[in-house]
């Protein structure tokens, strides 16, 4: 009966759509991403959490954590909130561990949420929460309705939820719709919140459909920033004399993802050129445009403000920039950054860090000398890279 009724009816298979989540269902990046192994987070009841719930169901999960609840350590607290406020109780308190059953999907004031969890928690706590991630919202979509009403479906779902609910002249009339609940984010972004919260995750897994996260506070939370959710980005980033400009460009990278490098760096490592490995920070619209070089053409305003000049070195946030040899550090912001590096003039693209940082330093060091003889020449050179050698922005 079932099978018919759904015929008959497709929209009633959403309803159910944890039978078309797939069992070992994961996405890219979870396998080489933290692990949490046997008896290294310090704490036992995050471990028994851990140990019992991989396999479980989010129904299930809720219902082990109130079974559980009592034998638990008088330093870990079990919520089911959305309020933040609720958080405040903890404060004198000393938590070593904070569980939230409700849904981050479903929490209004997320940033807050997170933000004030890591505030009252003490140093190295630790929190676990849980999510629907966009990309399987997806999957279950595309498979629960058939053909092009699926595909007709996921793209009113799209706009609404991931499109809407980030512009900022559409963002408030979703938040009223809504009330900002049930929201949709991809698996990136909530990783970028939880670092910008202050917190290291140290494990990551999908169990029943759902996206277990257990974060560990390394540091306090990011309070007076204005992070970017729309298709143009401000990034901060070192310029001359290590001043911090905001360096504009299309959005080519999930939401929050600029507080990840961290996490890349641990995790993913560099690649061949300095950047990182295997980046699945970049959406599908964002390898498009990095192709095509159009998610560089806002800097023409930082070109206007005459923070950055048309040849010279690529501006680099503060993590990326630590990772240079004090010597170049203190030569970079000798000079301004360019909208084209130095490595595109090269003739063999730079592939190590160390090999970014010689082709800087040499034409920091040949700018000095002659500094329009230098950018004329290096203009000139990295046009002919581009047009016949199809050098690209990564």
């Amino acid at each position: 009966m079932r099978i018919f009724h759904f015929r008959r009816n497709p929209w009633v298979r959403l309803q159910h759509e944890e039978q078309f989540i797939p069992k070992n269902y994961s996405e890219v990046g979870v396998s080489r991403g933290a692990k949490l192994e046997n008896q290294i987070a310090g704490n036992v009841d995050l471990q028994r959490i851990h140990n019992a719930c991989l396999h479980m169901s989010s129904a299930e999960y809720s219902k082990w954590l109130d079974e559980q609840a009592p034998y638990f350590s008088p330093s870990t607290y079990l919520f089911d909130t959305d309020d933040a406020n609720v958080l405040d109780s903890l404060r004198g308190k000393h938590p070593e561990l904070i569980i939230n059953k409700r849904a981050l999907n479903k929490i209004r004031h997320l940033n807050t949420f997170l933000n004030k969890a890591s505030d009252v928690l003490v140093d190295e706590g630790y929190f676990c929460c849980h999510a629907r991630t966009s990309a399987l919202k997806r999957r279950v979509i595309l498979q629960a309705l058939p053909g092009f009403l699926g595909k007709m479906v996921y793209a009113s779902h799209y706009v609404w939820h991931r499109v809407c609910a980030k512009l900022g002249m559409t963002r408030w009339f979703y938040m009223w719709v809504t009330k900002g609940t049930n929201r949709t984010y991809s698996r990136v972004e909530l990783l970028g919140r939880m670092y910008r919260a202050g917190f290291e995750v140290i494990d990551e897994s999908f169990s029943g459909g759902e996206y277990c996260l257990m974060g560990k506070k390394i540091k306090e939370p990011i309070w007076d920033d204005d992070p970017s959710t729309g298709i143009l980005v401000k990034l901060p980033r070192v310029g001359y004399k290590g001043n911090i400009i905001g360096v504009y460009k299309f959005r080519t990278m999930y939401s929050y993802s600029e507080y990840l490098q961290p996490y890349m760096l641990e995790y993913e490592g560099l690649q061949k050129g300095g950047k990182f490995a295997n980046d699945y920070r970049v959406n599908s619209w964002g390898r498009l445009l990095r192709k095509s070089w159009l998610d560089e053409v806002p800097m023409v305003i930082n070109l206007f403000k005459r923070q950055m000049k048309l040849v010279g070195v690529r501006p680099l946030s503060r993590q990326y920039f630590n990772m240079y040899t004090p010597e170049m550090q203190k030569l970079r912001i000798t000079v301004k950054p360019g909208l084209l590096p130095p490595f595109y003039y090269d003739e063999k693209t730079p592939e190590t860090l160390e090999e970014v940082q010689a082709s800087e330093k040499r034409y920091i060091e040949a700018y000095h000398e002659h500094p329009f003889r230098t950018d004329w020449r290096y203009f000139w050179g990295t046009i002919r890279n581009i047009l016949f050698k199809h050098k690209r922005s990564r």
